[in-house]
């Protein structure tokens, strides 16, 4: 495919500086050199990577090279609109559709007509939003909410998200006639752990931003600190680099940062947030359900710890307690969760916990069929939501997944909650 004409006029640093783009990563490069090089089509795209590394600049560089230029650019995160309304704010609605409709409205698809629409984190949307989508794909139409009438648009649809699109698949959260029309053209953006060579740079962008917005001196890192910003994993991605950078420039009377000072803004390296992959790296699973069987793997162990304590005593397990369940020991549990198996590596078929011997009452065998991860994760939700009384909000962050998600599988489960 040949190069857009307008760039061949301008090396790729001045495009950089155009849309504040910093870092000299092949990665990065390739991805920006994409972009310019479909500008010029109607190609649907679809730019993946983690959260935080900055996908949202993809969509104004394709735009700013079109020539759709000169009309709408809408950028959406459809993660940030409540389910109700999702489909109104897309697409329209007539007066008196819904309560609270006074008066006739125009949806994204509509006011950006000849122009560029951004949907960000597209795999949050619902079932029933991405058969809309997909006819807006295919044929250009759309209805608005109350109406029955069919009207046209001419909208270049750029996606992004970082879900794990091929585990949303199978697990029917996200269609799969939809993913292949939105990947016309795939972009990845790399991780900035991937990109260490552009660590640096952009912490030094980001501290002379901020010297110049608090009007102070520009904090610099001493080599030894330099050398431990790029060997953080920053799982938070720029974003989170940036966070960083500003807090020290503010909070720090020295400006010359040590190792010692900068480790007090990072985080502990915690292998409970892996990154999210994007759909190219060809991971299997997903994250969410890797999480809620490492949080339930370590919550056994406690238990094991409370049934090994009964026996130091002389106590006697309860039937009805979750102890007393347990198989004959195999493996044993890693002591901390350092020692856990990274993820995509998978628990050995025989694994189990070990149990000190104990006088055990059996209870009764209700239901001899083996427990898939599915039944695993379900029990998880279903023990956060008794724990916290039916409270979503503190499920949800016990469990380490969205509100939202956690409403879905509420609803998946026909559980009811409070």
């Amino acid at each position: 495919m040949t190069k857009n004409h307008n760039f061949a006029d301008m090396e790729l640093d001045e495009i950089k500086n155009r849309f504040g783009i910093i870092g000299n990563d092949p990665k990065l490069n390739n991805a920006i050199d994409t972009a310019i090089q479909i500008a010029g089509t109607n190609l649907s795209v679809l730019i993946t990577g983690e959260s935080g590394v900055g996908k949202e600049v993809i969509p104004k560089i394709i735009h700013a090279f079109s020539p759709r230029k000169h009309n709408n650019y809408i950028a959406i995160n459809c993660g940030a609109i409540p389910e109700g309304t999702i489909e109104s704010e897309l697409f329209g609605h007539e007066k008196g559709s819904f309560t609270g409709a006074n008066e006739a409205r125009k949806g994204y698809f509509e006011v950006a007509d000849k122009g560029t629409i951004f949907l960000d984190e597209v795999g949050e949307l619902p079932l029933s939003t991405q058969v809309r989508l997909l006819r807006v794909l295919e044929s250009g139409e759309f209805i608005r909410v109350g109406s029955s009438k069919a009207q046209k648009t001419d909208v270049r649809v750029i996606a992004a998200s970082n879900v794990n699109f091929m585990h949303a698949i199978r697990t029917g959260r996200f269609r799969e006639d939809l993913y292949y029309r939105l990947n016309a053209v795939p972009i990845f953006i790399p991780p900035l752990r991937e990109r260490k060579g552009d660590i640096h740079l952009l912490f030094m962008k980001f501290a002379l931003d901020f010297a110049d917005k608090y009007k102070m001196p520009a904090v610099r890192l001493l080599p030894e600190a330099r050398s431990l910003l790029e060997a953080y994993r920053w799982p938070g991605n720029i974003r989170q680099l940036k966070n960083v950078a500003e807090q020290i420039s503010v909070l720090e009377s020295n400006r010359q940062i040590s190792a010692e000072t900068l480790g007090h803004y990072l985080p502990a390296d915690d292998p409970n947030s892996l990154p999210v992959r994007g759909c190219d790296s060809g991971t299997a699973g997903n994250i969410q359900d890797r999480d809620i069987i490492f949080k339930m793997l370590f919550q056994l162990r406690e238990e094991m710890d409370e049934l090994k304590a009964a026996v130091d005593h002389g106590g006697i397990i309860h039937p009805a307690s979750p102890v007393a369940h347990m198989s004959a020991p195999v493996h044993t549990l890693p002591a901390k969760i350092s020692d856990m198996p990274e993820f995509p590596h998978k628990l050995p078929k025989d694994y189990s916990i070990t149990v000190p011997t104990a006088e055990v009452v059996e209870p009764e065998k209700e239901d001899d069929a083996p427990r898939t991860i599915q039944d695993v994760n379900d029990d998880m939700i279903r023990r956060a939501l008794e724990k916290h009384e039916g409270r979503r909000k503190a499920a949800a962050a016990e469990l380490g997944i969205s509100e939202r998600t956690l409403y879905r599988k509420i609803k998946e489960l026909k559980i009811n909650d409070k």
